[in-house]
């Protein structure tokens, strides 16, 4: 059996590691298991917190929601608790984004209780509110939501170069119709004759700034079909590098004990982010891949 004296960068043994394999890795029943139950608590979790901010309900379940509040955050903590025994280094999953996000699903209801002061300053809804940043949890437990992140993190160069060609194009064009139109006619300053831009290339157009002059209005036609141009660029950018990814093998939810990145491939000997070996694959014979994990991603911590 491990130890916790031995937990700070020891391997895993005994109760930490089968522990481990439940909550970081979803290739096994129990693992399987374990992660629709969260979800089934985060997901029941936030519409508690969305139905407590209906007035009339509120008042009403008042006593019956903070009960349920607190089932929640015992239950968060002792999955957050369980979480930092289970791995090498609890210091690294504590600062990592799903730890920190983890944290946050606690807070709010221990600061409601053990700052009473903090009522005065902050209006109680806003620590409620709050609660409701747990849904970002999900996030550490659906493949489908890993697969999104490394396509948006392969992407990210190419989706910033576009990102500053539309910062340009909304300057020029926001310069030129404050030229063009002018404060007459509502375009005061080029500020707010870019905010403009950006509201039309985007094909919102709130109404509340329109070009009065035939000139201004030709500006505009041409802003909005540039708008629609510019919203299937970032959309086919992702989806490439999505499909690109399809191809690199099946993914898993095989963790890296040092690293805590997942998505290994069921043969790799090595974690491909710290170089670490890994240990042996712990997957039920005749499973199928998983569509739900719980890790903390590709995330380095």
């Amino acid at each position: 059996m491990g130890s916790l004296d031995d937990s700070l960068g020891k391997p895993l043994t005994g109760w930490r590691l089968r522990l481990y394999t439940i909550i970081f890795e979803a290739d096994t029943r129990a693992g399987r298991l374990f992660d629709q139950w969260l979800i089934a608590i985060i997901l029941t979790s936030v519409l508690v917190v969305v139905l407590d901010s209906v007035q009339t309900l509120g008042a009403r379940y008042d006593q019956a929601f903070g009960i349920l509040e607190w089932v929640f955050t015992i239950a968060f903590t002792l999955e957050y608790v369980a979480r930092l025994v289970c791995v090498r280094h609890p210091a690294r999953y504590a600062l990592s984004f799903y730890g920190l996000i983890d944290l946050a699903a606690l807070l709010p209801t221990y600061v409601a209780l053990l700052v009473p002061e903090v009522h005065a300053l902050i209006d109680v809804r806003v620590l409620r509110l709050l609660r409701v940043f747990r849904v970002f949890k999900l996030t550490a437990y659906m493949t489908e939501f890993q697969s999104l992140g490394a396509a948006l993190r392969a992407s990210r160069r190419k989706i910033l170069v576009f990102l500053s060609a539309v910062l340009m194009i909304v300057l020029v064009m926001g310069t030129l119709m404050y030229v063009v139109e002018g404060p007459a006619n509502g375009f005061t300053n080029i500020p707010t004759s870019v905010y403009w831009a950006i509201t039309t290339m985007t094909t919102v157009g709130f109404g509340d700034i329109t070009p009065k002059t035939d000139l201004g209005r030709l500006i505009a036609s041409v802003m909005m079909l540039l708008g629609w141009g510019t919203l299937a660029v970032p959309t086919g950018i992702v989806t490439a590098e999505m499909t690109s990814q399809r191809h690199t093998g099946t993914p898993t939810t095989r963790t890296c004990h040092e690293c805590l990145t997942e998505g290994h491939l069921a043969q790799a000997n090595y974690c491909l982010h710290c170089g670490a070996k890994l240990p042996d694959y712990q997957r039920e014979p005749g499973s199928v891949s998983p569509l739900i994990s719980t890790s903390s991603g590709d995330t380095h911590v």
